[in-house]
């Protein structure tokens, strides 16, 4: 066993070169840092939360993930750790390219200690996407001759669909054929930005699920929704007929693109269209402690239906963090579908989505009791029966008697209904119709409490898009806007990490300035 732990490191050298662990970066962080804080204390508290965000950030568990993506032959790779680290201080600070971040660092020496290096080791702007390149795991001929062959060009559609109204689904029972392959354990593993995805896991969510910031792991509470991201890439692609020159100059022939991963697809909430994709974010609302913490990210087409997309993300997402626990789903009208139900009934996950408005009052099978177009019974008087909770060995829902409990003063049906003072009890089942009767019955308190935590999606796609500016990298292609988006989050988390536990690292440089004394 330690003759294997040996060769193993080994290996990893010869892959990756030195790797620095987290404490030593630690301990260079302190000792560099503190010359310049002694100096020119102001210079460096403008710097505190990225400090602060650095020294926590525990890179230490990428390196038994990305050693089996480098070679064992030839020159291995250096600062690996440091690049990673580069990528989240550039994210922080709010720049958007490479190449003028490599430039900051040629004069910036507080900068190159924050990464962990000297102005003389500083990585050169090619290497950046190099790493990128390697741990998106498509095959390099194949996505080269993709990028660089001709593709059908479509013009920006014309027909507006209007306000909150989504692009739906381009094939019928779609949604239905991912629920069948979920159920039946069908894998989905062969997506290029796995890596990235467990990259995240690794360093991003673990420490924060450490930390408590998600609550209790065995049972969560995740929202899915999709937002827009625009393409840094052109809609119109360079043309390589003869159009031009025999006067047309609106053909629609195949052309070049330098994203020829994006698409058109419907802004629902700007009302307009758009060129790029869409991404879908798992969130997790942390109550307590006021955190939105995003949880899975998935980067797919701009036409994608946020329906279809939910039942891939769950079933990756279940996977990839199998030690979590996954209670409940919440979700916008655009999950609401009876395939989404019967996927999060056979995981024995509360579905929490509000009925889309042109399918209300439908119900797949008619009830044998009356019911609203929510699914709460009415009683012999017309009013609305009291949920009084879900029994779980049964399989059914509860409903009392508004009288009996209170909730009216008087009720003409009295002596025609129960004569118990504990007063008229009703059950529905879920199995009647998963859609409308749920375990949590819509309308309830419960309800409304637990829905008023599906805007955390909303909101941490605002702190990817807005507050970290993932749209002014003009990113071009799935890879590299997938790439960015995982920077961000993980920025996001470290924000939230810091947040929760107050941590500065000015408090450690000040700790090390009094015992200098």
């Amino acid at each position: 066993m330690v003759l294997f732990t040996i060769t193993l490191a080994k290996e990893v050298f010869l892959m990756l070169g030195f790797w620095r662990s987290h404490k030593e970066y630690q301990s260079y962080l302190l000792e560099k840092i503190l010359p310049f804080f002694e100096s020119d204390k102001d210079n460096v508290l403008q710097y505190e939360k990225s400090l602060s965000k650095l020294y926590i950030l525990d890179l230490d568990p990428l390196l038994p993930l990305l050693a089996p993506y480098y070679s064992i032959v030839g020159a291995p790779a250096k600062n690996q750790p440091e690049l990673i680290r580069s990528f989240i201080l550039m994210s922080e600070l709010g720049y958007q390219s490479v190449t003028e971040w490599v430039e900051k660092l040629r004069y910036n020496e507080i900068f190159c200690i924050m990464i962990g290096l000297t102005k003389s080791e500083i990585h050169q702007v090619g290497t950046y996407y190099d790493i990128i390149n390697r741990i998106w795991l498509q095959n390099p001929e194949l996505e080269y001759q993709f990028n660089h062959s001709l593709h059908n060009f479509k013009r920006k559609p014309s027909k507006k669909l209007g306000k909150n109204k989504k692009q739906p689904p381009r094939h019928p029972g779609i949604i239905q054929k991912f629920v069948d392959l979920a159920l039946e354990g069908k894998s989905f593993d062969s997506r290029p930005e796995i890596l990235m995805q467990q990259i995240f896991a690794k360093i991003g969510v673990a420490p924060a699920a450490k930390d408590g910031l998600y609550g209790d792991t065995q049972k969560l509470a995740v929202s899915g929704d999709g937002t827009c991201v625009n393409s840094g890439g052109s809609s119109y692609g360079i043309k390589e007929c003869d159009c031009v020159k025999n006067g047309n100059f609106k053909c629609d022939c195949k052309r070049r693109f330098s994203d020829a991963d994006a698409r058109w697809g419907w802004d629902s909430y700007h009302e307009q269209w758009f060129y790029g994709f869409m991404e879908y974010i798992l969130s997790v609302y942390n109550k307590d402690l006021k955190c939105d913490l995003p949880l899975y990210l998935r980067l797919v087409q701009a036409q994608r239906y946020d329906g279809v997309t939910a039942i891939v993300a769950l079933a990756e997402a279940k996977k990839l963090y199998a030690s979590f626990n996954f209670d409940s789903f919440l979700g916008d009208g655009a999950h609401d579908n009876y395939a989404t139900y019967q996927l999060l009934h056979k995981w024995d996950m509360k579905a929490i989505i509000p009925l889309n408005e042109t399918n209300k009052g439908n119900f797949k099978f008619p009830p044998p009791v009356e019911v609203t177009k929510e699914g709460v019974p009415i009683c012999m008087s017309k009013n609305l029966m009291i949920h009084d909770g879900f029994m779980k060995d049964r399989c059914r829902i509860k409903w009392r008697c508004p009288l009996a409990c209170g909730k009216i003063d008087s009720c003409d049906c009295k002596d025609k209904c129960s004569p118990s003072d504990y007063g008229r009890v009703v059950y529905t089942k879920p199995e009647w119709d998963l859609r409308y009767f749920t375990v949590i019955p819509r309308g309830s308190d419960e309800w409304k409490l637990q829905m008023n935590k599906r805007t955390a999606s909303e909101r941490v796609n605002k702190r990817i898009l807005n507050d970290y500016k993932l749209e002014l990298a003009h990113a071009r292609g799935k890879k590299r806007t997938f790439w960015w988006s995982l920077v961000h989050s993980i920025n996001v988390l470290l924000d939230a990490r810091i947040k929760v536990s107050g941590f500065s690292f000015i408090d450690l440089l000040e700790e090390k300035l009094l015992q200098a004394a």
